[in-house]
């Protein structure tokens, strides 16, 4: 039952998330999350820094990682070709039909209008992690860090895995530290 429950849900990832893996995120959220309980919240974060640290698509890195702990290596290869499959078999037909379509006003349209719904999607998203940070570390902490995300991405141009990266060390070593008292005052 659990190969096919990952197969459905990462299938339904590779079938809804147009656009690439930005637009996958909350959508493997959902079903990971949301409705499977494969993973909560903060380890969902976790899986999702990491693999933006890494190349390749987050899409197949996040269904590689989340099927391989939910159910071993066949559900990594499993949940991996869930989500890649319906775009290889959606490509090759597209591409057949809209080569000769492609400079039509209503193939640019639709393009067009996928964009607003990815932003909403990753808005969404976004807002549900603020109010996990806010909670967790306090509206000023939270509110800092995007702060500083901000300056270091936009002033600085550093790229977004290093940030990542970064912050994920930060919080590791936050994380030791707090085990560490917690040990001593044991």
């Amino acid at each position: 039952m659990k190969q096919l429950n990952l197969f459905l849900a990462f299938l339904r990832v590779g079938l809804l998330g147009y656009g690439g893996g930005p637009s996958s995120i909350p959508l493997v959220h959902k079903e990971v999350v949301e409705k499977y309980k494969w993973m909560n919240d903060d380890e969902f974060a976790d899986v999702l820094a990491l693999g933006n640290t890494l190349p390749g698509p987050i899409a197949t890195k996040m269904a590689g990682y989340i099927g391989y702990r939910v159910a071993g290596v066949l559900g990594m290869l499993n949940a991996v070709a869930a989500t890649i499959v319906p775009t290889i078999i959606l490509m090759i037909l597209l591409l057949t039909t809209l080569t000769s379509f492609k400079d039509q006003p209503w193939v640019m349209g639709m393009t067009k209008a996928v964009v607003p719904v990815v932003g909403v999607m990753l808005a969404t998203l976004t807002w549900d992690f603020f109010k996990k940070s806010k909670q967790s570390l306090g509206m000023k902490v939270a509110l800092g860090l995007i702060a500083i995300s901000v300056l270091v991405l936009q002033v600085l141009s550093l790229h977004p895995g290093i940030l990542i990266a970064a912050l994920l060390l930060i919080a590791l070593l936050r994380s030791n530290q707090s085990t560490k008292k917690g040990a001593a005052n044991g």
